[in-house]
């Protein structure tokens, strides 16, 4: 493995996938899971055997950073200012409204989260 790629989380979120594909196809008999499956192996492998190590660090990266801002949005709720458009991040709380003041502008407007 010298010069290789290796695993990442990608990789591992790839082969969570395909092993729920595999369990899909067991179920259901539906061919194209067993089809799909196979290539996201397949995938997984072409990243770890890769040599290009910069892009493949990216494609990571920008899966973290994915991940990282579908949990964000399970804590906040993020709205715009009606008066410059800045993006304004409130803490989720259940069926409460607030007032909400725009950082920037200074506008303020309420919002019920």
């Amino acid at each position: 493995m010298a010069g290789r790629y290796g695993s990442d989380k990608l990789n591992m979120a790839i082969l969570i996938l395909a092993v729920l594909l595999e369990i899909l196809y067991a179920v259901f008999g539906l061919q194209v899971l067993a089809v799909l499956s196979i290539l996201l192996i397949m995938l997984t492998f072409f990243r770890m055997f890769s040599r290009n190590i910069a892009k493949r660090q990216k494609e990571n990266h920008f899966f973290l950073e994915l991940i990282s801002e579908a949990k964000m949005l399970r804590k906040y709720h993020i709205y715009k200012c009606p008066g410059c458009s800045q993006k304004i991040r409130v803490p989720r709380k259940g069926g409460v409204t607030v007032d909400v003041s725009c950082p920037k502008c200074g506008t303020k407007f309420r919002k019920k989260i």
